[in-house]
């Protein structure tokens, strides 16, 4: 029964792995499409969904601590993609907001993005695409939720 868990396990760790090394782009600091890292993309993506997004909102989002959210957006401030601005109703919130070189950006980043995507999807059959997408979706939750049981993460 042992040996049967060890290969379980093995199994669970050899996936993790294996996803972290197919998405290693997505958290590189290099330079991923269009002049911004695939974070700063995300960041981006995010103030345009909303077209104003408060500070604390991206800070919960990332799941980074606020000194790295505040690290994540100041190159994007300096590149013009993005602006900060004092909440009116409280001087100690940040709103952001998109340029329009950011909306710009952002647009050029998705049409990189469309082929990427298109050639993932392109790879699963389309009877399993929703399939797929739900069992990774549900992967990804139980991942997030047993990291807090993980003694590395103390």
């Amino acid at each position: 029964m042992k040996k049967n868990i060890d290969c379980i396990n093995r199994d669970v760790l050899s996936l993790v792995s294996e996803l972290c090394q197919v998405v290693r782009f997505c958290r590189q600091d290099a330079i991923f499409c269009e002049e911004v890292t695939f974070t700063q993309f995300l960041i981006l993506d995010e103030v345009a969904k909303k077209e104003k997004l408060k500070m604390l909102e991206l800070h919960q989002i990332l799941a980074v601590d606020k000194s790295t959210t505040t690290r994540l957006v100041n190159p994007l401030v300096r590149q013009g993609l993005i602006e900060r601005k004092i909440s009116d109703h409280d001087s100690r919130a940040v709103n952001l907001r998109l340029t329009p070189a950011g909306r710009k950006v952002h647009r050029k980043v998705w049409l990189c993005l469309e082929g990427f995507v298109g050639a993932i999807e392109g790879r699963i059959p389309n009877k399993r695409r929703k399939l797929v997408y739900e069992a990774v979706k549900l992967f990804i939750d139980a991942v997030k939720k047993a990291s807090s049981a993980c003694p590395c993460s103390e």
